[in-house]
């Protein structure tokens, strides 16, 4: 019976790629594929093969910037009620965090998701904030919510990013050379494989679109490999159970509704164009930079750096790994974070910490 777990056919695919004996770099651009790379030790069988494979912008919390960091706080400890995912809770500001500010007495609460930050306006008078954050994954769900009249007590601090002009700013900066790349299974659902088409047409660079199972990468990779062999750069589909050409029509349309592409920061890049989503103006209600503009425009004044010695910025870019970062597993741990790249479950700092440790 086929596994997506099967020793046997594992040491079959990585024996036929010791025999094409390549060198080659690859990135993915997923938290779920770093923690699948690392605690299967795949990364060490991969090496072994002459397979490099670099973790990209692929951890949501991660790539979100010092600037919203400090405009969630501003308006937690403006004394409005916020609404985040867990993974938010830890990240360092310049001065605490959320769970600081909770301690303070501001009202944050964990939820799992824009239904329950929903459910919790519903519950109560004061004004809720849902910090929005996450790729093409989560962001249907946040723009579905909008779409819905949702209570007049509740807003949205759009945090929301889009894959695939981060995987052009990666090309075009060619800060390291890429053979290939192992694009996100999550995000592909939404969108399908066509929006990756242009990096394989414009830079010649091979993709997968590759699972979450060990197998499911082993043979993502493979596929890469033979692309490269075969001098071939297209989008190949290894996920097909899951992920379809032209993604999820449904969740594309809310999201179109809803939001409008707009430039962004990511931390560690510069302003990527049409990368970000903004809330739409007839929304604009439902949107908390708007709303309260009054708390947030002495943040939006000021310039914010990442802490001293962090280097997530580098990570999400692929040109440094958690072990080469003088603070990782130091200065720089779960239970003291410098940086979002160790808060984050899907950060390669906690990845690694969590099952290396050294």
């Amino acid at each position: 019976m086929f596994r997506l777990r099967d020793r046997e056919m594992s040491r079959a695919i990585l024996d036929k790629l010791e025999k094409m004996n390549l060198k080659l770099t690859l990135m993915h651009v997923c938290g779920t594929h770093q923690d699948t790379l690392i605690r299967f030790g795949l990364d060490t069988e991969f090496k072994r093969v002459g397979v490099d494979i670099r973790q990209g912008p692929g951890c949501p919390v991660c790539v979100t910037t010092p600037r919203e960091i400090e405009e969630i706080l501003a308006l937690s400890r403006a004394g409005l009620t916020i609404a985040v995912f867990g993974d938010v809770m830890k990240v360092p500001g310049q001065r605490g965090c959320l769970n600081d500010a909770k301690a303070e007495g501001a009202d944050v609460r964990v939820v799992f998701g824009v239904d329950d930050a929903i459910a919790l306006a519903r519950r109560i008078q004061k004004e809720v904030v849902f910090m929005g954050i996450g790729f093409e994954t989560t962001a249907p769900t946040t723009a579905s919510a909008l779409l819905a009249e949702p209570p007049p007590n509740f807003s949205v601090l759009s945090c929301h990013r889009t894959v695939p002009p981060a995987l052009d700013a990666i090309a075009q900066m060619g800060e390291i050379r890429l053979d290939g790349m192992i694009e996100p299974g999550h995000v592909s659902t939404i969108i399908g494989t066509k929006p990756y088409e242009f990096l394989s047409k414009r830079y010649h660079i091979p993709q997968v679109v590759a699972g979450f199972e060990p197998l499911d990468l082993l043979m993502g990779v493979y596929m890469l490999a033979s692309q490269v062999r075969d001098g071939k750069a297209e989008v190949q589909n290894e996920y097909s159970r899951v992920v379809h050409t032209e993604g999820n029509i449904s969740a594309l349309k809310a999201m179109r509704e809803a939001f409008e592409p707009t430039d962004v920061d990511w931390r560690g890049f510069p302003v990527i164009k049409k990368s970000g989503l903004e809330i739409r103006k007839k929304l604009e209600d439902y949107d908390a930079r708007r709303r309260y503009e009054d708390i947030l425009s002495p943040v939006h004044e000021k310039q914010f750096r990442e802490a001293e010695g962090c280097r997530c910025g580098e990570m999400l870019r692929g040109i440094l790994t958690s072990q080469e970062c003088p603070l990782f597993a130091k200065k720089c741990t779960p239970a003291n974070p410098i940086g979002p790249c160790m808060v984050s479950r899907e950060g390669s700092c906690y990845i690694s910490y969590r099952y290396l440790k050294k």
